[in-house]
């Protein structure tokens, strides 16, 4: 009897969690479990953001891990709303010259026609998780990084049975592992594991261990630092001693806006959150929420609005410390945006570099409240599966392919350039509900991360509806090349309608409307919702 589970047809009941003392929500159950040990073991919600982060390194290794980027935005008991950011940005020796050079001569194309390749060496960026994680303990945390990431050790060293959406990921990516090193790591037995197997990964509890033991600057001046230079440039990558050794995290200042009475925090540049705020103001501008959440109307407007937004932030966004970025999330920039939105869909516009890759990308995110107030929206990733598809010598380590999103079009603002920091898709949120009522929240997936905040939110704020409720309605997603995805469970006489006014209609599945997750401290009531499209589960006590 086939007993692989049909990805397509979820029809679990969720409801949404409640606690006093703690909640987590996650894409993966037992990520969900090592970041509850730790809340139990007197850490706070910074403490088991990382422990669960790093969990989720282990269990759901497609969509992030030690080579990847982490951010967060969050509201601390004391009442500081604030954000994190730990980005890698380009090798500091590489020029957009060279690395147009280093395409023609790998791919054999015209120079005129070269874009950044989708994975591989050159793509690969500094990472910015291990330093990411620690800063977060040491400045936020009750814990120490080594009891953080006790529980990620044990899953890599020990085992787990690998989850069903995961072990579908796992074997589309399959083809992506580059190299002897990524398939010892992560192909056990030579092949990508099925549902229910007992996997471990033993190269990557040893760096976790090492991490541990000796800190995060093993990964960026120690033996890993070495492993990930030497095989970067084995492979014709740029990255070296000095881009690791001199990357820093940084805390930043959140951007916000108001939604129906709700504050909005989100990311700043070189992250896409200003394209959340800017499709929110659109949204509220259009009055779209005054339409039933299922209506043509409804996903009409919020659409054009998130193709919008969308557009403008793939156009302007980048790192700030090189080009100036508009104010994109003003109300009356949204304002004049709105104007240009009638009853029939609008044409699609080309941006100026790859974006396709972005439609399919994927990460984490994850959710934790605790009983002291604090509320944390915490986001890790390597962008695509597996990243750059190359793995660092025997550590286990996958690199990020955030370089993939650079830009080799001169005078593009996302042009690449040594140093810098690519347009990042990845945005954690933080929401002030009511006066008491703050909620950590996201939706993963590449370009439907904004999307997903505006439809969750808008679910919440316009509809009154439940986390776990807003969670669950089906979603729509624009797309860069012009067509407007859609769930299967919208009634087929709505997205006739949403044909009839322009829109290319297109019905797809769950995964590529991304995975959302939410903590929420409501007066001191805990609760916590995790999407159905994912493995996840919301745990709380």
């Amino acid at each position: 009897m086939d007993d692989t589970p049909d990805l397509d047809q979820f029809t679990s009941r969720r409801s949404t969690v409640y606690g006093t003392r703690g909640v987590v929500a996650t894409s993966q159950p037992l990520a969900s479990e090592a970041g509850l040990e730790v809340l139990r073991d007197g850490g706070n919600a910074f403490d088991a953001a990382v422990a669960t982060a790093a969990a989720l390194n282990v269990v759901e290794p497609t969509s992030t891990g030690l080579g990847g980027d982490v951010f967060a935005l969050y509201r601390t008991a004391d009442g500081e709303v604030g954000a994190f950011r730990s980005c890698g940005g380009a090798p500091s020796s590489a020029s957009l010259e060279d690395v147009r050079a280093r395409v023609v001569e790998e791919e054999d194309v015209d120079p005129e026609a070269a874009e950044m390749p989708e994975r591989g060496p050159l793509t690969v960026t500094v990472p910015g998780t291990a330093r990411g994680w620690e800063r977060t303990v040491d400045d936020l945390g009750e814990l120490s990084l080594e009891r953080a990431l006790e529980p990620a050790i044990r899953y890599a060293k020990d085992g787990f049975p690998v989850s069903e959406i995961i072990a579908a990921q796992w074997a589309e990516a399959a083809d992506d592992l580059r190299g002897a090193n990524a398939r010892d790591a992560y192909l056990p037995g030579g092949r990508a594991p099925s549902v229910g197997e007992h996997v471990t990964l033993p190269q990557l509890g040893e760096s976790m261990q090492l991490i541990a033991d000796e800190g995060a600057d093993v990964v960026y001046e120690g033996e890993i630092a070495d492993q990930i230079v030497s095989e970067v440039q084995s492979r014709g990558g740029f990255l070296s001693h000095e881009d690791l050794a001199s990357f820093e995290p940084e805390f930043v200042d959140p951007v916000s806006t108001t939604y129906g009475g709700a504050e909005i925090y989100e990311l700043p540049p070189n992250n896409q959150g200003l394209v959340a705020l800017e499709a929110l103001n659109i949204a509220e501008a259009l009055n779209a929420g005054d339409h039933p959440a299922h209506s043509p109307e409804r996903i009409h407007l919020a659409a054009e609005a998130a193709k919008r937004a969308l557009t403008d932030g793939l156009h302007h966004v980048t790192d700030p410390e090189y080009e100036d970025v508009p104010s994109l999330g003003s109300k009356s920039y949204a304002s004049d945006r709105a104007a240009e939105i009638g009853s029939d869909a609008t044409s699609s516009v080309d941006v100026g570099f790859p974006t396709d890759r972005a439609e399919n990308a994927d990460t984490v995110l994850l959710t934790v409240a605790d009983e002291a107030g604090n509320v944390v929206s915490y986001i890790n990733s390597r962008f695509m599966d597996f990243g750059s598809g190359v793995v660092a010598g025997d550590t286990g380590i996958a690199l990020q392919n955030r370089g993939s999103s650079f830009s080799l079009d001169p005078d593009h603002p996302n042009r690449f350039e040594p140093g810098k920091r690519p347009f990042h898709t990845l945005i954690p949120g933080i929401a002030r509900l009511g006066e008491n009522d703050w909620a950590a929240f996201g939706v993963m997936g590449g370009f439907m991360q904004p999307q997903g905040h505006l439809q969750v939110l808008m679910n919440i704020v316009d509809d009154g509806m439940s986390i776990q409720e807003a969670l669950d309605f089906p979603r729509f997603r624009y797309q860069v090349d012009g067509q407007l995805a859609v769930e299967g469970r919208f009634d087929g006489a709505v997205l006739s309608k949403l044909a009839r006014r322009g829109h290319d209609v297109r019905v797809m599945p769950p995964p590529h409307f991304g995975g959302g997750q939410i903590a929420r401290n409501a007066d001191g009531v805990l609760s916590g919702g995790t999407d159905p499209r994912k493995d996840g589960t919301a745990t709380g006590y």
